[in-house]
């Protein structure tokens, strides 16, 4: 079964940053839209952020656009979330997943999945 890899995740302080990585198998997924999710316990999975095949659509949550950028490169067949100014909100699992239609910001649009890493952010 493919599966997304993601990596970049771990402890930091508020006010800190990490840069979240994702990668994908290759071919398949040149056409794909990746995208950012996450998701803290007990609450749902949540959208960050989704960017198109050509890295000219890019999606962002609201209240997030200004503290968090994704990007592709898609010769590397990697997918990054920049997050800046961490939060204590921000703390969560954070799933890479990939969509084959659109960009859209639900999860159940998104048909292919990693396994997460996790963010903690302390204050």
């Amino acid at each position: 079964q493919v599966q997304l890899g993601e990596s970049g995740g771990g402890l930091v302080q508020a006010g800190d940053s990490l840069r979240l990585s994702c990668t994908y198998p290759g071919r398949a997924f040149v056409l794909a839209t990746m995208a950012w999710f996450r998701q803290a316990p007990g609450k749902e999975r949540e959208f960050v952020a989704a960017i198109n095949w050509s890295g000219e659509t890019v999606v962002y949550k609201d209240s997030l656009e200004d503290r968090f950028t994704i990007s592709r490169n898609s010769a590397k067949n990697t997918v990054l979330l920049q997050m800046n100014s961490l939060k204590v909100e921000d703390s969560a699992v954070y799933y890479c997943a990939a969509a084959f239609a659109g960009v859209p910001n639900t999860p159940d649009k998104y048909e292919i999945w990693g396994q997460g890493t996790q963010v903690t952010v302390s204050s």
